[in-house]
């Protein structure tokens, strides 16, 4: 049990780290705009479907992914999981690259639908911080074969990265008659 132990206190300075440092790098870069800052870049305003995209699929791997571990089909499940985690990281990548290169966007809608987007827009921006330790220790537990708690924290992070995953697409859907 030791092992164990030792390697999740190995992790958990990490989980710690990143979930720290990515909402505040993200932040920082989220203000820097390079074309303001005189640096001649083209602006990739071509990602944003993309990286809802990203994030639809990232929806649809976490649905199949619970299918397969309910199904006992653990190695799918496993792969599953890690590719919805690249998809994540993918997303971030290219959000940044967008913000970094592009003006933001602003929402166009008015009365109703207005504070039904902020409000989309503000759950799944903080939804997606708070995701970041509950993948990470999820994550770990599994590698650490703590498959108990592995299970009782798979239910929390699962319906909340559902959620900012899927939220993601919704946001961009409504906002994207205003790029």
């Amino acid at each position: 049990m030791s092992d164990i132990s030792a390697i999740e206190k190995k992790y958990n300075k990490w989980i710690i780290i990143l979930s720290i440092s990515i909402p505040l790098v993200v932040a920082i870069l989220f203000g820097v705009n390079l074309r303001k800052l005189g640096f001649n870049v083209t602006p990739l305003t071509f990602l944003p479907p993309i990286y809802a995209s990203v994030n639809g699929l990232t929806a649809i791997v976490l649905v199949i992914a619970l299918w397969a571990v309910k199904n006992k089909k653990i190695k799918l499940h496993e792969n599953l999981m890690k590719i919805a985690i690249s998809c994540s990281v993918l997303f971030l990548l290219m959000y940044i690259a967008y913000h970094m290169t592009s003006d933001s966007t602003k929402f166009g809608g008015e009365g109703t639908i207005r504070y039904i987007y902020y409000f989309i827009l503000i759950t799944h921006i903080i939804l997606s911080i708070l995701i970041i330790p509950f993948v990470l220790i999820t994550y770990v537990r599994a590698l650490a074969k703590r498959f108990d708690t592995h299970r009782k924290i798979a239910r929390i992070t699962f319906p909340i990265w559902l959620y900012v995953a899927i939220s993601g697409v919704i946001v961009y859907i409504m906002i994207a008659p205003y790029y």
